[in-house]
């Protein structure tokens, strides 16, 4: 596949990020031509010193023409201190929009993206790429764009002064163009590799680092190490091809550019030394300048359109997921209220893979202020049925009713608002204790968390840590036990004052004292709330209204927990005198 050089469609999207600042947009260009004036006038300037002044000895003359040459040179300065700050001003200002936009809309996304999308990516999308994209207005764009002035102006200098010696500059400048439009052909195919290499370190860096007490625990220190050495060799090769391109261009740029000043001094002392009054000394002096205003900026265009390339592509990756609509999770109009908690499944079909059903028409209805518990095998499909009340998946067909009203046309936010989930792996920032309840929640004071706390049982616990609520639980809690971290997921539930409250497997690798408070908690929390309860070990949930068994994405079962008990070699029945048996070995 042929590299387009210049996608134009994406610099118009880039472009529409510059309207919230177009004095500033403006006002570089403005200083980008100020630049270009100044830079063709400074050895017009100096060519009038040299046959006017210099030449003839008028030592007064050359004093003033030194004069403005310095004046001019400090309007130049003065330009290109502008130039250069607001260009990065303009940049970051813009990175700064697209990265919250970015962010806001990958917060919108269904949970399927993040079960296909590698975290590591994602985090060199919203970070490295959108810093690459500020390079195309510090570095590429109007750099260019004060080059290519620059480059005008002088050649318009040029032919007003000789012509002739024009000629023979332009005439290798064609040469020039041609390989810079080549070289930036190879550049784009060479970027993309870098990127999507970079993209992929960042991945396995991500997963390791998380994991790695999984990597020590089953020694795979060796093999890891050796799968970085060969993620990072690709890494290294793709960066080896850009730099062998630019080592190959350079170069070559430099001995058009000295060809033709070469051709230029020839022609221009033969045109001297015959005594033509076409060329003068003072123009020799200014066009050894202009050679290097003309070739100099040529070249380093295509280093500017390198750093243009690297923030084209970094914007394409970033622009993927921007216009990533079909992820984009659907909400309703309609304010969810403080819920009755009466929840219905009617015949809900489900698949986080088209045509592998896991759930195959389920049926039940949650009377308010219930505590329903639903068990069975692994893979039954019971977190799915939480994932689905909370809308993280759209359903395939069937419906999900709370209080007679499709979960559909609530509002997500408030939605969700009114249900509290205490999961059986708990996630912690790396923040306080009390930060990690409320979650930054400005309408959940700290008096409230500690009522919460001591109504539930968990308020000493919090204060026999150093710092008590003000105790920092580092990256993903990993100064608390699991026991801890569950008490304190089940405060942050708590204190929402949720109208259904949801427990998937809660209790199911907690030490024996955290189990009691958690037990004492639940019986303070579920009171009067409809509660959903998963569970393995079902000594936890015999006090359930009702007990929903499942298998294999199906409701085998159905009753409270002495009904199925009573049932004959049923599935319930079986399952806890399993468990019962081997809770007596033990």
């Amino acid at each position: 596949m042929k590299a387009k050089a210049f996608d134009t469609q994406l610099f118009k999207k880039i472009l529409r990020y510059t309207k919230p600042y177009k004095k500033r947009f403006y006002g570089v260009i403005f200083f980008a031509v100020s630049l270009a004036v100044f830079a063709a006038v400074r050895p017009l300037l100096l060519a009038d010193a040299v046959d006017e002044y210099i030449k003839p000895k008028n030592h007064n003359g050359l004093i003033s023409y030194i004069v403005i040459m310095a004046v001019t040179l400090l309007f130049e300065v003065f330009s290109q201190f502008y130039f250069v700050y607001w260009a990065n001003w303009l940049g970051q200002d813009i990175i700064k929009d697209i990265r919250i936009k970015l962010f806001q809309h990958m917060l919108t996304f269904r949970m399927k993206y993040f079960d296909h999308a590698p975290v590591g990516q994602l985090v060199t999308r919203s970070v490295s790429d959108i810093e690459q994209i500020a390079k195309i207005f510090s570095q590429g764009l109007f750099m260019i764009i004060s080059d290519l002035m620059k480059m005008a102006a002088c050649l318009i200098i040029m032919f007003w002064m000789n012509w002739k010696l024009s000629f023979i500059v332009v005439a290798a400048m064609p040469i020039l163009m041609y390989t810079i439009r080549v070289f930036q052909q190879k550049m784009q195919v060479a970027f993309e590799e870098v990127r999507s290499q970079v993209a992929h370190l960042n991945t396995f860096v991500q997963e390791r680092l998380t994991g790695m007490k999984i990597v020590q625990l089953f020694n795979r220190e060796q093999i890891e190490h050796q799968k970085f050495i060969e993620i990072n060799e690709k890494h290294n090769k793709a960066w080896l091809k850009t730099i062998l391109y630019n080592s190959i261009f350079f170069p070559f740029a430099d001995i058009i550019s000295s060809i033709a000043l070469g051709f230029v001094i020839y022609y221009g002392s033969l045109q001297i030394i015959g005594g033509s009054e076409l060329t003068t000394q003072g123009q020799m002096t200014a066009y050894i300048m202009f050679i290097g205003f003309l070739f100099s900026p040529l070249r380093q265009i295509a280093d500017k359109f390198n750093e243009m390339q690297m923030g084209m592509i970094s914007a394409n990756r970033v622009f993927d997921i921007l216009e990533t609509e079909e992820e984009v999770q659907q909400s309703g109009t309609i304010k969810a209220p403080h819920f009755e908690g009466d929840i219905k499944f009617e015949n809900v079909r489900f698949s986080y893979v088209k045509g592998e059903e896991v759930l195959k028409g389920i049926n039940f209805d949650v009377q308010a202020g219930q505590t329903i518990a639903i068990v069975g095998s692994t893979g039954a499909g019971k977190s799915t049925i939480i994932n689905l009340l909370n809308r993280f998946y759209e359903i395939d067909s069937g419906a999900i009713y709370i209080d007679n009203h499709n979960i559909n046309v609530f509002d997500l936010s408030s939605l969700r608002q009114q249900i509290a989930v205490v999961l059986q792996d708990v996630f912690l920032f790396a923040d306080t204790i009390f930060h990690n309840i409320t979650l930054h929640n400005p309408t959940i004071s700290r008096e409230d968390v500690i009522r919460a706390a001591q109504k539930i049982g968990v308020h000493n616990f919090i204060m026999s840590l150093p710092e008590g609520y003000d105790f920092d639980v580092k990256e993903r809690g990993v100064m608390l036990s699991s026991g801890q971290r569950q008490l304190i997921a089940f405060l942050r539930a708590y204190v929402c004052n949720p109208s259904i409250l949801i427990l998937d497997e809660a209790t199911s690798s907690i030490d024996t004292y955290s189990e009691e408070l958690i037990q004492n908690a639940t019986e303070t929390i579920t009171k009067g709330r409809t509660s959903i309860v998963i569970a393995h070990r079902l000594a936890t949930i015999v006090n359930a209204d009702v007990i929903i068994v499942m298998d294999k994405g199906q409701i085998v079962e159905y009753g409270s927990h002495f009904e199925l008990l009573n049932k004959q070699d049923g599935y319930y029945k079986n399952l806890y005198e399993s468990q019962f048996s081997v809770d007596l070995e033990r």
